[in-house]
């Protein structure tokens, strides 16, 4: 026996009741991944000029040639 038409329409809205709760949260998550690879990218364009400063006041050790500190 095939449930009755109410009955359908209930499960289709709980069904659909899930799946937009579960859409939600998922924006969220994707929002607040957003957020920390925005971060992330901040502190690795810091960390890259910095060290870039770092070696461009140090010099470029070329084939053989030792550091000063030898």
């Amino acid at each position: 026996m095939a449930p009755d038409t109410d009955e359908t329409l209930r499960l289709l809205e709980e069904r659909m009741a899930h799946l937009i709760r579960t859409m939600d949260e998922l924006s969220d998550v994707i929002a607040q991944q957003d957020k920390e690879i925005r971060r992330l990218r901040e502190v690795v364009a810091y960390l890259s000029a910095r060290d870039a400063e770092s070696q461009s006041a140090q010099g470029v050790i070329i084939g053989d040639e030792r550091p000063p500190h030898y």
